[in-house]
């Protein structure tokens, strides 16, 4: 491809949703308001078809523009392409099924309703502008491209997340902003940090400099806290679970599928991964990642299994999952020889989590409004990507042998047996997920099918086989597929049969009435007792206030009270004042009088 086709393929994949979202109010500017139509709009739809091009047709290269901010760089390698590649089908067909989600508020629209036509000029907005911010983080190289774009994805799809307006998602959306805005702190200061410190513009440099910085463990530890809010690392995950269940379908899948990963590309980028040269303090933070992404991989198995809503145990699932990812970063960080082998396998599991997870969220709109298929047959194509995301078939066990191997070869078996027990828990998830979607689908038949729009499972079934053939199609994108030995199967699929081998009688234990779940930790978990905390704090601060405010007051009281008393004393005073000068001339006789008689009868 010559570089003139690339160049203008990488500037339309950013250019084109932009184009798309204004299209509307340039509309409605130019020939005026006509009458009211549905604006999600097959052309709509294909915000994400250049940047899909881009990562199908175009090599490795870049694109240098001098005018842009500070200086433009903007790149296209292997991972990049991968990334790309998955971001952009995952949004494509997210967008053709959001078509069919939102048909009936399209209905209500034209019928007249202006609530629902507000929603869905904000949809049809906000969604293009956080799909370009999500594909510039992807290609750029410059440090000021890459947060313009973090910064776009993450603040417009607070809109996505409060879209139905009601009292669960301005929750939802409120966790989802604060932590948003903790996030963009600690990565804005570390990369001014950074790249103030080595007077560098872009990633590259930032990442292989901060090796020799004397503080550069200090800004690599605001980095992997910042991006680690947008991966949801444990103790940070705290939106994920409030922001996924309230959010419409397809903006769920793409917030878990694409949008998260934003978190593990920051990593990648910033952190110095496979340098030689990496002091002991980033030795030691990649155990700090490693500790606390296995923590969070195997906890939030454990929270997410006694949720009630599936989007709700998907969302723990996303923070188990990126765990993994979280602890697999850790250890690159922690031994550099390592990296070089586990980068690949690490955007393999980015790609094949995206995919996968968007075809689960995609399908709990499915459950919940089911097509005229038989029972089982439903169940069945809503079996296959949990089957996938617990490693049994298809990409995931394509990406569970890949990142094995790596581990193996490098030494790291411990962390295996480690992530094999995570493994054991997104069986349970996946599970618990099914289990929920029979429940919601048997009261969906129960109640009376609803109509289901033709794009919903169109774009469900397609993202569904991309999902179970990643590593088929992965070689068009410039990167190796592969699936694992046979005589390595019995290795792999173990922890999904040991999982089952705890579902099957708990399904047992709960059909005949047994509650297994003692205690249910509501979505969000430690949202809640942290958000109390700060009311208390704030209550606090109140009543502080208050009390100090009463005692200003009645120190000023008593300073205004001593003010009366010292200006009564003074006004004495200039009465007594006024009374001398008026008897001055008889009290100064008075005195010579009495001074005379002293005088005489002291001689006398």
């Amino acid at each position: 491809m010559s570089q003139e086709i690339f160049a203008a393929l990488m500037i339309a994949a950013l250019l084109w949703p932009l184009l798309l979202m204004l299209r509307e109010p340039l509309m409605a500017a130019l020939v005026g308001r006509g009458e009211v139509r549905f604006p999600l709009d097959p052309l709509w739809a294909t915000a994400p078809l250049p940047a899909l091009a881009l990562a199908l047709l175009g090599g490795d290269g870049s694109l240098t523009l001098s005018a842009w901010l500070l200086g433009g760089v903007w790149v296209l390698d292997e991972p990049r392409r991968v990334l790309l590649g998955f971001t952009a089908l995952l949004w494509l067909l997210a967008g053709w099924y959001a078509r069919g989600y939102l048909a009936g508020d399209g209905e209500r629209a034209v019928a007249g309703n202006d609530r629902a036509a507000s929603r869905l000029a904000r949809f049809a907005l906000l969604w293009p502008l956080t799909l370009t911010g999500n594909l510039l983080l992807l290609l750029a190289e410059d440090i000021a491209s890459f947060y313009l774009g973090f910064a776009v994805m993450t603040f417009a799809a607070y809109g996505l997340v409060i879209h139905s307006g009601t009292r669960d998602a301005l929750t939802g959306g409120r966790a989802y902003l604060i932590m948003a805005v903790l996030g963009e702190g600690l990565i804005l200061g570390g990369l001014l940090w950074g790249a103030g410190s080595l007077g560098t513009l872009t990633l590259g440099g930032l990442r292989e400099g901060l090796v020799n910085l004397e503080h550069g463990v200090w800004i690599g530890l605001l980095l992997w806290l910042g991006f680690g809010v947008k991966a949801g690392v444990a103790g940070l995950h705290l939106w994920l679970p409030l922001a996924h269940p309230v959010a419409p379908t397809p903006a769920s899948a793409v917030l878990s599928g694409a949008m998260v990963k934003a978190g593990v590309v920051g990593w990648m980028a910033t952190l110095p991964l496979g340098e030689p040269a990496a002091t002991q303090g980033f030795v030691e933070l990649g155990r700090a990642m490693l500790a606390v992404g296995l923590v969070g991989a195997l906890g939030a198995a454990l929270v997410g299994g006694c949720q009630r809503h599936p989007k709700a145990v998907l969302a723990y699932s996303s923070v188990s999952q990126l765990g993994m990812l979280a602890a697999l970063v850790g250890a690159g960080l922690t031994a550099p020889g390592l990296w070089p082998a586990l980068a690949p396998a690490v955007v393999l599991f980015a790609a094949h989590h995206g995919l996968t997870k968007g075809a689960l969220f995609l399908g709990v709109g499915i459950g919940e409004h089911p097509p005229r298929l038989p029972a089982w047959a439903l169940a069945l194509l809503l079996a296959l990507p949990a089957l996938s995301l617990a490693g049994a078939l298809g990409s995931g066990l394509a990406t569970k042998w890949a990142f094995k191997a790596a581990l193996y070869d490098g030494g790291h078996s411990g962390l295996v047996a480690w992530l094999s027990l995570a493994a054991v828990g997104t069986t349970l998830l996946m599970a618990r997920t099914l289990w929920c979607q029979w429940q919601g689908e048997r009261q969906a038949r129960h109640n009376g099918l609803m109509p289901l729009s033709a794009p919903m499972p169109l774009a469900w079934l397609l993202l569904l086989a991309s999902g179970l053939l990643l590593p088929a199609w992965l070689p068009l994108l410039g990167a190796e597929g592969g699936s694992p030995p046979r005589e390595e199967l019995a290795g792999l699929w173990w922890p999904l049969l040991a999982g089952l081998a705890l579902v099957l009688p708990a399904i047992w234990l709960t059909r005949r009435g047994v509650s297994l779940a003692w205690h249910r930790p509501p979505p969000g978990d430690l949202w809640w007792p942290l958000s109390r905390a700060a009311g208390r704090l704030v209550e606090a601060a109140r009543a502080g206030g208050e009390r100090l405010a009463a005692i200003k007051g009645g120190w000023v009281a008593w300073w205004m009270e001593l003010e009366r008393s010292g200006t009564a004393a003074l006004d004495a005073l200039g009465e007594g004042e006024s009374w001398l000068r008026r008897h001055a001339a008889l009290l100064t006789m008075a005195v010579a009088v009495g001074l005379a008689l002293v005088l005489l009868f002291g001689a006398a």
